[in-house]
């Protein structure tokens, strides 16, 4: 999960911060199904280690 995830971030880590949290996000909701996103969760509130800095953005906005 923390290597799939880190891999979308990493797909927009070029853009313009804002714009790349944005995209992550949209990902997360397009096409993770609702288990993975409740283990994204659970994992963030753990401490998220090793997850890119724009997958915890995006986490925090998917609540």
């Amino acid at each position: 999960m923390v290597h799939m995830a880190n891999q979308i971030a990493l797909n927009f880590a070029a853009y313009p911060h804002e714009e790349a949290v944005a995209n992550v996000t949209n990902h997360l909701k397009s096409f993770w199904e609702r288990r993975m996103k409740q283990q994204l969760h659970e994992y963030v509130a753990k401490g998220g280690g090793g997850l890119h800095e724009l997958v915890i953005e995006a986490e925090k906005r998917l609540k």
